[in-house]
């Protein structure tokens, strides 16, 4: 694709790497086939090479409106189009440049300056989420439909496994030979927090501690999606200066359990590249990033004594795991390898609507795909739809006939099955 960017851009850092990706596209279209918001409107503004398009048009000229913002919203970011390109064009990073011009250029509305300002002051800090969650689960009565259903119940009742009854009894403080980091997050920490204990359990077995640095937090992810790149760039380094004692100490590998903070974790090296005192240092945390699927093999999982036992289950593949860290059949591999029964899912490559914020920011269009997500994954009857990310979980529970679980659950709930068999 030929360009010719305006002034205000062509010589920027931003607007160098935006002219690489643009000329790196060649029309074919392909990327069409598997967007969903194409194949859900049919618009092909709505679809990669159409934002593309408008993407060229604002760097072109300068003109930026509500017109380039509305189809750049409703883009969500899964880059399944990255995985079906064949030239290789980084989809994922241009919309990212494209709606950072759009928010300078052409400022939003004040409503929705503060509702994003909003997201970007709760979701990422766990104390607030906690409080908000607790207030909003008291009012879920008064809320409509919509928002109502996406509410996980707080705090979320559920029974220990044996792994983790196991290590209660053992104590926290046992260290093992081998040691790797892990990201407590934000969302996650609050709704879901027995994952990330499962994950020490899990690992505690295999020999290996699982180290939680405090001053860890949000992955920057939200603020980098919502164009506060500057924001999202300093939860990077505080992250980074939170790991980087125990990786001179020798940490193996920084666990992500949550596929989308594990796809912004593996790309600090290319978000800190211009940052002298971070570069080196963002490099080997992207090198050192790991999902559990990364780490654990079926060995591992046989050695834990985990069976599935013919369990029927649906894996709901997160966009962040295939596309973003194309990781697309570890995990369904290493169920298969236990005995999980995983039922075929119609269009697996399509997103579930969750996206981050999406599900929130572009409410219908989310839960048109999470009906369609839905449907597919139920249509197999399964026993439980399994996941690797905790936006998609929520996204789904919320109106899922079957339990919504992380794969990690899935495993732990195995392997208390097969002791108390015993």
């Amino acid at each position: 694709m030929q360009t010719r960017l305006a002034d205000f851009i062509r010589d920027t850092a931003e607007g160098k790497e935006a002219d690489a990706i643009l000329r790196a596209c060649v029309h074919c279209g392909f990327c069409t086939a598997t967007c969903p918001t194409y194949q859900l409107i049919g618009d092909e503004l709505d679809g990669p090479r159409g934002r593309i398009y408008l993407i060229k048009q604002m760097l072109e000229t300068g003109a930026a409106g509500d017109t380039v913002r509305h189809y750049l919203d409703r883009c969500l970011t899964c880059r399944s189009c990255e995985t079906t390109c064949p030239s290789g064009v980084r989809y994922g990073r241009l919309v990212e440049i494209g709606r950072a011009v759009v928010e300078d250029r052409a400022p939003r509305p004040l409503v929705d300056r503060i509702k994003r300002r909003a997201l970007r002051w709760v979701v990422p800090e766990p104390r607030r989420i906690h409080v908000l969650m607790s207030v909003l689960n008291r009012l879920r009565w008064l809320m409509p439909t919509r928002y109502a259903t996406q509410l996980p119940s707080f705090p979320r009742r559920r029974e220990p496994s044996q792994i983790e009854l196991d290590a209660r009894l053992r104590g926290h403080d046992e260290t093992h030979p081998r040691t790797m980091l892990l990201l407590e997050g934000c969302v996650q920490s609050v709704v879901t927090p027995h994952v990330n204990a499962t994950a020490r359990h899990l690992f505690g077995r295999l020999g290996i501690t699982l180290v939680a640095a405090p001053e860890a937090g949000c992955c920057g992810a939200l603020s980098t999606h919502l164009s506060a790149r500057d924001e999202g760039l300093d939860y990077m380094r505080r992250n980074i200066d939170a790991w980087w004692p125990h990786i001179e100490a020798g940490a193996e590998a920084i666990l992500v359990t949550a596929s989308g903070c594990g796809a912004m974790v593996k790309d600090y090296g290319g978000a800190l590249r211009d940052d002298p005192r971070y570069a080196d240092k963002a490099r080997r945390v992207s090198e050192l990033a790991r999902d559990p699927c990364e780490v654990l093999g079926a060995a591992d999982l046989i050695r834990l004594g985990i069976k599935g036992h013919g369990r029927r289950i649906a894996f709901q593949s997160p966009c962040s795991l295939q596309h973003g860290q194309r990781l697309g059949g570890r995990i369904e591999a290493l169920l298969r390898a236990v005995d999980f029964e995983l039922v075929p899912v119609a269009d697996g490559h399509l997103c579930c609507g969750s996206a981050g914020s999406y599900s929130v920011l572009q409410p219908e269009t989310a839960e048109a795909l999470r009906d369609n997500k839905l449907t597919a994954l139920q249509a197999g009857k399964p026993e439980a739809i399994v996941t690797a990310n905790i936006g998609c979980q929520m996204h789904l529970a919320g109106m899922s006939e079957v339990p919504v679980m992380h794969w990690l659950e899935t495993l732990s709930e195995a392997a208390t099955a097969e002791l108390w068999a015993k």
